[in-house]
């Protein structure tokens, strides 16, 4: 029961599948998320009626949408079952980091193809692109998603299953939260994709965005410091010098592009909600 104390042999900490490993429990991921995409851009163009590329686009919106749902579900699950912030387990902060990470693999992909989409759209027509100048295009704009993406596999995926060895499903669970503002970034491309950006939508939309993005991935880091500061007995500003210098060193490296990305969605959210008449912002 979410908000109960959680002892070592409590039925929420045990694992639902206790013999499977974590490269096992992948398996059920890479076949999710590419089937629901390829699934999802099928029943588009066949029902809806989209062109190809535009299924393409608005599939690999609603596979991220449905995977940051599932991600923020399971992390308030996990948090809210851990009173206790080391100790605490939950049987989700083991099963779905595997279930997940193929995810990001696939979605490196999902994201190449919507770039191949946009640069048609742009002005190629229907002529094919060379494969590696699309690939060294797609780099060149994606650079910092690509490698956040690389970072989840090699480096976060091993610390959530290997690395902690039972410890801060807590702080795990938090992290997974982070999850909760894509799919108000996934609408709001699919709003303009469809010419709406103009819409009290996409305004709404484009409010909630900050707001959660500012809630659950900015706050996020000094809210785990807070959380842990309490733990030990101490104040926000003592946490730093009471941890090891490379946990310290990972939550900088994890904070740093929500701060771009966060300073990006500011700029957007200023002309969105500019009023009408009001001079442009100098460069």
């Amino acid at each position: 029961m979410p908000g109960a104390a959680v002892s070592p042999v409590s039925p929420v900490s045990l694992p639902l599948f206790p013999a499977l490993p974590a490269g096992l429990l992948c398996l059920p991921g890479l076949l999710f998320f590419p089937g629901l995409f390829l699934l999802a851009r099928r029943a588009l163009a066949a029902i809806a009626g989209c062109p190809h590329g535009r299924a393409t686009v608005l599939a690999a919106r609603l596979v991220s949408s449905v995977q940051a749902v599932m991600a923020s579900t399971a992390g308030y699950i996990i948090s809210s079952s851990c009173h206790h912030v080391i100790d605490d387990q939950h049987w989700l902060a083991a099963a779905y980091p595997p279930f997940a990470v193929p995810y990001f693999v696939y979605d490196v992909y999902a994201m190449y193809l919507c770039h191949l989409q946009r640069a048609q759209v742009k002005g190629h027509g229907d002529a094919p692109l060379a494969p590696r100048a699309a690939a060294a295009a797609f780099l060149r704009q994606e650079l910092l998603m690509v490698l956040h993406h690389a970072a989840m596999v090699l480096v976060c995926f091993p610390v959530a299953t290997l690395w902690r060895q039972g410890k801060g499903d807590f702080f795990l669970g938090c992290l997974l939260m982070a999850e909760l503002s894509t799919p108000f970034v996934c609408l709001g491309k699919v709003l303009i994709l469809l010419r709406r950006q103009h819409t009290a939508l996409h305004k709404l939309n484009g409010l909630a965005l900050l707001v959660t993005f500012l809630g659950c991935r900015v706050l996020l880091f000094p809210y785990l410091y807070w959380a842990y500061g309490r733990h030990r007995g101490l104040s926000l500003l003592r946490v730093p010098a009471a941890l090891p210098p490379a946990y310290n060193a990972a939550a900088a490296a994890l904070a740093a592009p929500q701060l771009y990305w966060f300073g990006l969605i500011c700029r957007g959210a200023w002309r969105l909600f500019r009023p009408t008449g009001s001079p442009p912002r100098p460069p």
